[in-house]
This record gives structure tokens, sequence and C-alpha cells, in this order.
């Protein structure tokens, strides 16, 4: 159990059995009366929000959070299979729970899961990984207009925006967490 004077932003809460961030967080003594706390929080499950004020006396709930890694194996066809890399236990994750994220899987690639209850609700992948360039247009010779774009396709389908220099057949670093062209990788 926390007490309402360990809250701070970034603690993890637990409300009617949902895990909830503090987002925002605020001090604030009236001149009369007891302190309070007031608390911007986001569902760490459905990415609701919510304000709550909290008095001195109040207690909050600790969730049961737990954090591991764990090393992406493969798709069976209706889920992704992760395992831990200590006791081997597998981790079936759902397509729904993964998002656009399943683009930027690797096999063996290490993983940081967030686990609630056993069950996972948030994976956070390497922040960037190298793909090959499997579909794209190539660059208009001259054009050397600075920031332009063109799509590009890498071999799973997903689609991205890449420089005009970047051709077929190159590989390219992407940012995880945005889904979007870091580097192009040079060829050794």
């Amino acid at each position: 159990m926390y007490n309402a004077s360990d809250l701070k932003k970034g603690l993890k809460i637990e409300i009617d059995g949902a895990p909830w961030v503090i987002t925002e967080f605020d001090f604030c003594k009236p001149g009369k009366g007891t302190a309070l706390y007031r608390c911007k929080m986001k569902n760490m499950i459905s990415g609701a929000g919510m304000e709550k004020t909290y008095r001195p006396t109040d207690k909050i709930e600790k969730p049961n959070l737990e954090e591991r890694e764990m090393i992406y194996g493969y798709y069976d066809g209706n889920q992704y299979v992760f395992s831990d890399p200590n006791t081997y236990e597998e981790f079936p994750v759902s397509e729904e729970t993964l998002g656009d994220s399943k683009y930027f899987l690797i096999e063996e690639s290490v993983c940081n899961f967030i686990l609630f209850n056993g069950e996972p609700i948030e994976i956070t992948l390497p922040t960037f990984i190298e793909k090959e360039i499997t579909e794209t247009e190539p660059g208009a010779r001259g054009d050397t207009a600075t920031n332009v774009m063109k799509p590009a396709k890498i071999d799973n389908g997903f689609e991205l925006q890449v420089p005009l220099f970047i051709n077929q057949g190159d590989i390219i670093k992407i940012d995880t967490r945005t889904g979007t062209y870091a580097e192009r990788v040079s060829k050794a």
C-alpha cells in the first residue's frame, strides 16, 4: 500500500482492479484545511485518462506489476510467441496487444514486458531495427530538395516514408517507437 505522500509522476497504482500510471502530479496546501494531492492518470490497459484527488490519510493500492525480459520466438498463425530466457516459459501475445509493433519483431530479439497479474499489458521492442527495403520507386535523378520522401515497403508489407536516395534492396534502420525511417545502414 502507498500513502498519499508517496504519489509522484510516473508512479504506477491500482484503482478498481486496473493498473494506472500518474502522468501529472500537483501538491496543493490551501490556507485552511488539509493538503491535497491532485493526479492525472492514464490506464495502462485501455489508455483512458482520469483525474483524482487524494487526501494525506488516503491509502492507495500497489498493482501486481512485473517487468521481464522476453525473447521473441515465432508467429504461430494466431499469436506471437515470446519466451522467458531463464525459465523458457512461453508467452503468447495477440495481434491486438502488439498493434503496429508486430511489423518490427525480429526473431531472437530481446523485448521488455510489463505483466499485470501475469498478463502482458506493455511490450517495449528494441529502439531500432534493421530491415531491407523490398519495394520502392527509384528516386528521380537530380531531385535534391531536402526532406523529400517517398513510400517504401519492408519484407512484411509495412509501408513507411524514406528519403529519395533509398533504393530497393537497401537496408535501413527503423525507429520502432514511431515506425519511421532513421538512417541507411552502410553495406560492409
